[in-house]
C-alpha cells in the first residue's frame, strides 16, 4: 500500500489523483467512498463511547459531564454579559479568518500551522482545506474558552471538569478525525482503491474484540516483545519475595561499588521495567555502570491474594519490607531510595512515619516525576471530586474490589487523546497501517491492577483532600508530618508532564523539612525521566539558590543544560553513597533471575471481577 509520489518524490496533491480518474473509476470511487465515510463515522462514536470520559454519557453518565455543562449554563445565564463576552470573542475570531484567508489570497504567502495534526501540504495548499482547518481552530479556541468567562460563578470542580470536557469535545471534532475530511486518509484511500479503509475495518474489529466488545485500540505490535529477551534484560536475582513485592538485586557489573545500596520504588500501575527497557537506554544499567549496588521493587499485579490490601499493607509489605530485605542482602544499615510517580507518593509517606518514629536507615531519597502536595495536581484531579470518586468506586466495586488496570489505561491514554487515541484512529483504522513495535509503548500496555482500597485511599486523601502536604495522612494509624523528614532529597518535575504537572511536583519539593533539591527536565512523564546521556536529547534545568514560591519564580533563575539531567543528579547522589567496597553479588535465593515472575503476569491472564 505504498504511497505513490512524483517524479520529485514530492506526495501528489488530492486534485492530481483525482484528474487522472476516469469517469468510472471516479463513480466507484466516490460510491466506496461515501460507504467508508459511513464506517469511519461509525468508528469515531464506537471511540468516544467506549471507557474514555465522555464515553460514560452513554451509561447513566457518572462522570457529571451533563452536571458540568449545566453549571455552564446556568453560570452564564447568571452573568449576560459574559455571553456577550464569548460570542463577541467568536465574532471576532470568525473575522479575523476572513481577514487571513483574504490576504493570503492575494499574497499566497500562508502563516506557518505548527499543529502536528495538520501536517499534511493539503492543510496548507488546498484552499478547501485550509478554510475548514482555521474554522476550526478558531471554533475550538472558543469552546474550550467557554468556562473561563464564568469562572467565579462556578465550583471550581465543575469549573474544572467544564474545561477538561470541553477540551475532550475539541480535539474529538478535529477534522483529521474524520475520513472525508482528512486529506492524508482520502490520498491513501484513492491510491489503494479502498483497500486502506478495508484494512481499516478488520483492524477495527480486531480490536472490538481484544476489547470484549468495547473499541480497545492497540498502539504496537505486542508480538516482538519478550520480558528478558529483549526488553527487561539487565542481570540480577529475585532475592525477596512475599505476596505483593519481589526485590530484584542487580549484578554489579565492576569488582567494586559504593557501600550504601539504592533501592527503587516505581510506580505499581504500570511495571518497573520502564526503567530497563532495553540496553541503550536502562536506567538500571546505567547506575550499575557508576558503581552503585541497584535493588528495584516488582509489584504484584492485585489478584484474589492482594486485592483487599490497603494502604498501610504497602507500607509494611512494599516499603518495610523492601528497606529490610536490601540491608539484609548488603550487609549494609543504611540505603539511599528512589520513588517514581505514586511510588514516590508512597514512599514520602513512608518517610513521614519514619520520622516520626526515629528510624533513620534512609539516608537520602531521589523523586521522580511525583506528588506529595496535590493542590495542582493537573487533569487527573477530574477523576477525583465526589462524582469522579463514584464513578471510579463504581468500578472498583463491579470488578471485585479491584481498580482494573484496562480502565487506567484508557484514562491516562484520554489525558493526551491526540497522541494516544486519535492517531493512532487515523493510522491504523482510516489510513490501514498495521501496529509497529514499539518497546515504550508495550509498556505502557502492559498495566496491572490496583487494590480498590488503595486507589480509593489515594485519590480522596491525596488528590481530593491533599492530606499528605497538610499533614493530616495516616500510616499504620499516625498522622505523618513531612516537615519532619530531614534528610537530603533530590525532587525532578518534567516540563511538559500530563500527569505530574511541574508546579504541582515543585510544591512537592517544598513539603519537606530538610535540605530539598529541584531539577527541571525536558519533555513528560517518561521522556522526561528516562532520558539515557547518551541519546544526548532534550535539557534540563538547574537552580542553586533557596526555593522560591512558585515553580515559575524558580524557572526564571534557572540555568539551561544540554541533554539528560541524570549527570547532575549523579553528582549530588554520589557524595551520598558511601565509599568503595568489594561489589556484593545477587544471591541465588531460589526464587528466579531478573526481572522476576510477578512482572510476567499480564492482565489477559488475570480474570476479572475476582471472587
Amino acid at each position: 500500500m505504498a504511497d505513490r509520489k512524483d517524479n520529485k518524490g514530492t506526495q501528489p496533491s488530492l486534485a492530481e489523483l483525482l484528474s487522472h480518474q476516469n469517469p468510472l473509476e471516479m463513480q466507484s470511487l466516490l460510491t466506496t467512498l461515501a460507504l467508508a465515510n459511513t464506517e469511519s463515522q461509525a468508528l469515531f462514536l464506537d471511540v468516544l463511547t467506549g471507557n474514555g470520559p465522555l464515553g460514560t454519557v452513554t451509561s447513566g453518565d457518572p462522570m457529571g459531564v451533563g452536571e458540568a455543562f449545566r453549571a455552564l449554563g446556568l453560570a452564564f445565564s447568571q452573568k449576560p454579559s459574559a455571553i456577550m463576552n464569548a460570542n463577541m470573542e467568536l465574532m471576532q475570531g470568525w473575522m479575523q479568518l476572513w481577514q487571513e484567508m483574504a490576504v493570503e489570497g492575494i499574497s499566497g504567502e500562508h502563516a506557518k500551522n505548527r499543529d502536528r495534526r495538520f501536517s499534511d501540504p493539503e492543510w496548507q495548499n488546498n484552499l478547501g482545506f485550509r478554510f475548514m482547518r482555521k474554522a476550526y481552530e478558531v471554533n475550538a479556541k472558543w469552546l474550550m474558552g467557554l468556562a473561563d468567562h464564568v469562572q467565579d460563578e462556578m465550583p471550581d470542580n465543575l469549573h474544572f471538569r467544564t474545561k477538561f470536557f470541553s477540551q475532550q469535545i475539541a480535539d474529538s471534532l478535529s477534522p483529521t478525525n474524520f475520513l472525508g475530511s482528512n486529506p492524508q486518509a482520502m490520498r491513501e484511500f484513492i491510491q489503494s482503491g479502498g483497500a486502506s479503509v478495508l484494512e481499516g475495518i478488520r483492524l477495527a474489529r480486531a480490536d472490538v474484540k481484544k476489547g470484549g466488545g468495547k473499541l480497545y485500540i492497540t498502539q504496537t505490535d505486542e508480538s516482538q516483545f519478550q520480558l528478558g529477551e529483549n526488553v527487561a534484560t539487565a542481570p540480577g536475582q529475585v532475592v525477596f519475595r512475599n505476596d505483593l513485592i519481589e526485590l530484584i538485586h542487580y549484578t554489579p557489573p565492576g569488582e567494586q561499588t559504593y557501600a550504601r545500596p539504592l533501592l527503587i520504588f516505581p510506580p505499581w500501575i504500570n511495571k518497573f521495567y520502564i526503567l530497563d527497557l532495553r540496553e541503550e537506554n536502562s536506567m538500571i544499567r546505567w547506575l550499575l555502570d557508576r558503581g552503585l549496588s541497584v535493588f528495584v521493587v516488582s509489584w504484584r499485579s492485585a489478584d484474589k491474594v492482594t486485592k483487599d490490601y490497603s494502604w498501610d499493607d504497602y507500607i509494611k509489605n512494599g516499603i518495610y519490607a523492601a528497606v529490610e530485605a536490601t540491608l539484609q542482602a548488603t550487609g549494609q544499615k543504611s540505603l539511599n531510595t528512589v520513588g517514581y510517580c505514586i511510588g514516590g507518593t508512597l514512599l514520602s509517606s513512608a518517610l513521614g512515619h519514619m520520622a516520626a518514629n526515629g528510624d533513620d536507615r534512609i539516608k537520602s531519597t531521589t523523586f521522580f516525576a511525583s506528588q506529595s502536595d496535590f493542590a495542582l495536581a493537573g487533569d487527573l484531579k477530574v477523576f477525583t471530586d465526589e462524582s469522579g470518586r463514584a464513578y471510579l468506586g463504581s468500578i472498583i466495586d463491579e470488578h471485585g474490589g479491584v481498580m482494573p488496570g484496562t480502565m487506567m489505561y484508557e484514562t491516562f491514554n484520554w489525558l493526551r487523546p491526540n497522541d494516544l487515541v486519535w492517531r493512532y484512529v487515523i493510522d491504523q483504522y482510516m489510513l490501514g497501517k498495521e501496529p509497529r513495535p514499539f518497546d515504550l509503548l508495550y509498556w505502557n500496555s502492559d498495566q496491572t491492577n490496583i487494590p480498590g482500597k488503595v486507589h480509593k485511599k489515594y485519590l480522596k486523601d491525596c488528590y481530593a483532600k491533599n492530606k499528605l502536604a497538610r499533614g493530616k495522612f495516616k500510616v499504620l494509624g499516625e498522622k505523618v508530618n513531612l516537615k519532619n523528614v530531614k534528610i537530603p532529597v533530590m525532587v525532578q518535575a518534567s516540563r511538559d508532564d500530563h500527569i505530574c504537572p511541574m508546579e504541582s511536583v515543585y510544591r512537592t519539593a517544598k513539603v519537606f523539612g530538610g535540605k530539598t533539591n529541584f531539577i527541571l527536565a525536558a519533555s513528560g512523564h517518561i521522556a522526561g525521566v528516562v532520558n539515557h546521556p547518551d541519546a544526548q536529547k532534550y535539557c534540563h534545568w538547574t537552580n542553586d539558590g533557596e526555593l522560591p514560591e512558585t515553580g515559575g519564580e524558580w524557572m526564571e533563575g534557572a540555568e539551561e543544560h544540554k541533554g539528560s539531567w541524570w549527570p547532575t543528579w549523579w553528582e549530588w547522589l554520589r557524595p551520598k553513597s558511601g565509599r568503595k567496597v568489594n561489589a556484593k553479588q545477587p544471591k541465588d535465593m531460589g526464587l528466579g533471575a531478573a526481572p522476576g515472575t510477578y512482572v510476567k503476569v499480564r492482565l489477559e491472564n488475570i480474570k476479572l471481577p475476582l471472587d
